[in-house]
């Protein structure tokens, strides 16, 4: 019997996830119910970002994913939106040195074009002056949004196969998905979102197919290195079948033409 799957490769899997990508939900809630200003959130969020990408560093994570900034943010009232933008500003200028030194990877992915040249400007620096290291690979997703991911992607994929005479022949997954925005990374095993909310919210869409969803009412700001392992040892108990039965799993049983197909 033949049969077809839309599935890449099956990874291997272990009780650390390799890729866990976040929505940092909850900044705002979190001030306001302290009384503070919405953008106080903001600033402590940045707290937690680099109280996190350390645990994660420590713990074996290769890849952090988090949602910074979403192509639907720019509604937001216009005071909070440049504070955002400031504060990224900051977080580029103070951070990047540091994260250079312990051998961490920054990446930023989206429609950058939006973005102040400065932006622009220190986000090509970050990506260059940690190029080469080798350690957990942070990827920042800024004015970023899947289905914008999708459709760039869709574009690039045109355009090639327009110029190699190829737009009559079918799209192939594995020739789509190298167009797409992290494409130098595996889909994430772990997906978590904080702030009580349980939803994906246009947030790697093509890429969270298979991923494992967690969700916290914890606001951002009080995600810490517990709240990462609890996040981790729920993970730890779903069994990842991937269209597998579970007797194939404890067989660790691949199916061949999934194996065949797009690896990492």
């Amino acid at each position: 019997m033949t049969y077809t799957s839309s599935t890449v490769r099956v990874p291997e899997t272990g009780a650390v996830p390799r890729h866990v990508a976040v929505i940092m939900d909850g900044n705002g809630r979190w001030a306001t119910s302290r009384r503070l200003p919405r953008v106080a959130g903001h600033t402590k969020g940045v707290d937690a970002v680099r109280a996190i990408v350390e645990a994660c560093a420590r713990r074996g994570v290769e890849y952090l994913t988090l949602f910074a900034f979403s192509s639907e943010n720019w509604r937001r009232p216009n005071e909070e939106v440049s504070f955002l933008m400031r504060l990224f500003v900051t977080a580029l200028e103070r951070e990047v040195g540091k994260m250079h030194a312990n051998g961490i990877r920054m990446r930023v992915v989206g429609d950058l074009s939006m973005f102040e040249p400065r932006i622009q400007d220190l986000v090509k620096r970050a990506e260059a002056k940690t190029a080469k290291n080798t350690g957990l690979t942070l990827t920042i997703a800024a004015n970023y949004g899947g289905r914008w991911d999708i459709l760039q992607a869709v574009s690039k994929l045109n355009a090639e196969r327009a110029a190699a005479g190829q737009l009559d022949e079918p799209i192939e997954e594995a020739a789509f998905s190298r167009h797409l925005a992290m494409a130098y990374a595996p889909e994430p095993d772990l997906f978590i979102r904080t702030g009580g909310e349980q939803r994906i919210s246009n947030f790697l869409l093509w890429q969270l197919a298979y991923t494992e969803l967690y969700f916290t009412d914890l606001f951002w700001p009080d995600f810490d290195a517990a709240a990462l392992d609890k996040a981790i040892v729920s993970y730890q108990t779903r069994e990842r079948r991937f269209g597998r039965t579970s007797a194939q799993v404890e067989e660790n049983v691949v199916p061949r033409d999934a194996a065949d197909s797009l690896s990492y």
